[in-house]
């Protein structure tokens, strides 16, 4: 049942005091273009910097051309790096943090040379760190290919956290958000690979500022954080249990990088507030209600969370249309997205209920489902 009971959260510019947070944004494709899949993304680029600036306004720096932004899956790379340029530029302009993915989709699909690889990724960490944005160096398809064994990750991490004018984070992607990576860091027994990221973060530590992780479990992140040299951030990427993880314990806490961070900014924002004030009733309270939606919004398949995503910041108002980049709008179910309707109702993240109500209706018409 809709209750249309959007709630009001405060709007305060200022960025968060005890934690770091970035919101890994969405991009909003140009309805009247051919965004067909595997055609060239064609951007609404004005729809899709507004939402930034609407992070940017709720105290959240942006996470630009993540996996969220659809970078694989339908985000080709010469749009990606007009994306990051403008969207650094709109950084600078209202005082926002961001960082920027790094990766080697400019590369075409099928077998890469680790050299191929090297290569791609230099230019894509070029072109974001002159583009004035701090690298995420993310997780390559080509590379999870081309590696040989834990060896090769470290050799070509390696060069590139040479290159890197200054610290980057490294971005840990589980297989569940892109099957293409199974095995990443050359295996797929977790407890080696876990050796070999440390391994990667002791010998290059002052050049990484922490490393975000997506895997979708709450004890290996913390197990994680509790062996990260001192000055190396864990980011946490877990779209199910962040609440616990960014409280933290006496041991220490997650920062955040989050996809579902663009989508509930408005309430993520008020319960980080309160967690900078010491309020942690008020803390859990806020936030609470947000884990059934994002829980849902990143189920299996976990990478089709984008187009939830997307339904959501239409139903919010942010743009004027359910379309996305490579016509990855149909990659969910109708009653999956029913369902993330009622789940934004009841977390209070619809702020027009009206305007919520005629969209959905409509949606609801178009593909045939009985209201």
């Amino acid at each position: 049942m809709f209750s249309g009971a959007g709630r009001e959260f405060a709007v305060a510019g200022a960025g968060f005091t005890s934690r770091t947070a970035y919101a890994a944004a969405h991009v909003v494709a140009d309805p009247t273009a051919d965004n067909v899949p595997g055609a060239p993304a064609e951007l609404d680029w004005e729809a899709t910097l507004a939402f930034r600036r609407h992070l940017w306004k709720h105290g959240f720096g942006v996470a630009e051309a993540m996996d969220t932004a659809q970078r694989g899956m339908g985000l080709d790379y010469a749009t990606t790096r007009e994306l990051v340029r403008r969207s650094a530029c709109e950084a600078r302009d209202v005082g926002g943090k961001i960082v920027a993915g790094v990766v080697t989709d400019q590369l075409p699909q099928g077998p890469a040379s680790l050299d191929d690889v090297r290569k791609a990724y230099a230019e894509q960490l070029d072109d974001v760190q002159e583009a004035g944005a701090q690298p995420v160096l993310m997780c390559s398809r080509h590379l999870a290919a081309a590696a040989g064994s834990a060896d090769d990750y470290l050799a070509v991490y390696g060069e590139l956290l040479r290159q890197a004018d200054s610290p980057v984070v490294l971005h840990w992607l589980g297989s569940m958000f892109d099957p293409a990576l199974a095995g990443y860091w050359g295996t797929s027994d977790l407890d080696a690979a876990t050796e070999t990221v440390l391994t990667l973060i002791g010998e290059h530590a002052p050049k990484i500022d922490g490393i975000k992780v997506s895997l979708l479990d709450e004890e290996f992140e913390v197990a994680l954080r509790r062996r990260l040299p001192a000055g190396v951030r864990l980011y946490t990427g877990d779209d199910f249990n962040y609440p616990a993880l960014i409280r933290g314990d006496d041991r220490g806490h997650s920062e955040a990088l989050l996809g579902i961070f663009a989508a509930i900014a408005p309430a993520a924002a008020a319960a980080l507030r309160a967690l900078d004030a010491g309020d942690l009733a008020t803390y859990d309270r806020i936030f609470a209600p947000t884990v059934p939606l994002s829980r849902h919004i990143f189920g299996t398949p976990t990478y089709y969370y984008k187009t939830g995503i997307v339904f959501l910041a239409w139903l919010a108002g942010h743009q004027d249309h359910f379309t996305m980049v490579g016509g990855l709008h149909s990659g969910r179910s109708p009653w999956h997205l029913i369902e993330l309707f009622r789940l934004a109702d009841a977390a209070g993240l619809l702020p027009d209920a009206e305007l919520a109500a005629h969209r959905a209706r409509a949606w609801l018409t178009t593909v045939g489902v009985t209201q």
